[in-house]
């Protein structure tokens, strides 16, 4: 007789707990600040007005916030990582930049419907657990003919390849999507559905570092999913991602000077909801 046993269920909670610890050890801001220029285009590519409301969902150190809040809009930046927020904090201070800012779960956030014009989100939102849930949340606190506006890296890209390979040592909890999906079209289509047009386009991301030596430096010290990973095998298994990633890093590197510069590839969403 066959016996057919019932699928484990996610603990999608724990899961949650696992990341937002990921995420809030190293120093992401020391990586997230080379991102700036992203948040200035998805900030173009809304066409943001000065008189709207934003919320920057997953926000890290404020990439997207500050460009908004350059742009003299009203902005709300939120993060589940306070020590991000307070990143942020500093630097919008150290611009004179009026912004505010308040710890919130993109699956949950703590706002009224339809409270935002535009609701922004790079390379954040993309790392949620629950996919659908976060998506569902993203439509619900925008305005009808508001825009959402993300930035995601795609699956092929430097960094969705960078946590392939992470996923060889240290693998996803079983269950849980990939965060690479948000840099398909398809699954965008799928996420949201018949409740916002979708306009996407191809960008690149170029990382700049001083050498491969000093990109793996950086992001072994700062960057939480490395860090984590690193700590979380033993030495021999260290050995051998440090090499698997010098063969990623070498793959990528465009440079011929002994510098690193790296394009990754990153979908430019933007969502009007109907």
């Amino acid at each position: 007789m066959n016996v057919q046993t019932a699928p484990a269920t996610v603990d999608l909670a724990a899961i949650k707990g696992r990341q937002q610890a990921a995420w809030g050890s190293g120093d992401y801001a020391v990586v997230g600040t080379t991102l700036q220029i992203v948040g200035e285009m998805i900030c173009e590519a809304v066409d943001l007005r000065s008189n709207q409301r934003v919320l920057d969902v997953a926000a890290g150190n404020g990439n997207a916030t500050l460009a908004a809040a350059r742009r003299f809009a009203s902005v709300m930046s939120t993060d589940y990582v306070d020590s991000l927020l307070e990143r942020g904090r500093e630097r919008a201070k150290a611009e004179r930049l009026p912004v505010t800012f308040q710890q919130a779960d993109a699956e949950a956030l703590p706002f009224q419907d339809e409270s935002f014009d535009v609701v922004l989100s790079t390379f954040g939102v993309m790392f949620t657990p629950n996919q659908e849930k976060a998506a569902s949340e993203l439509l619900r606190v925008c305005r009808s003919g508001g825009k959402i506006g993300l930035a995601n890296w795609t699956p092929e890209s430097f960094i969705g390849r960078l946590f392939k390979t992470i996923g060889k040592y240290v693998p996803p909890a079983p269950g849980v999507k990939s965060p690479a999906l948000w840099g398909s079209k398809a699954h965008l289509e799928t996420l949201f559905g018949s409740k916002a047009t979708l306009a996407v386009e191809s960008k690149q991301f170029v990382f700049r570092y001083k050498s491969p030596k000093h990109w793996l430096e950086v992001f072994r010290d700062y960057y939480g999913p490395v860090l984590k990973a690193f700590a979380a095998i033993d030495p021999e298994a260290r050995k051998a991602l440090e090499a698997d990633l010098f063969a990623l890093l070498d793959d990528v590197n465009v440079a011929k000077d002994g510098t690193f510069v790296a394009p990754s590839e990153y979908l430019q969403v933007v969502l009007t909801k109907k």
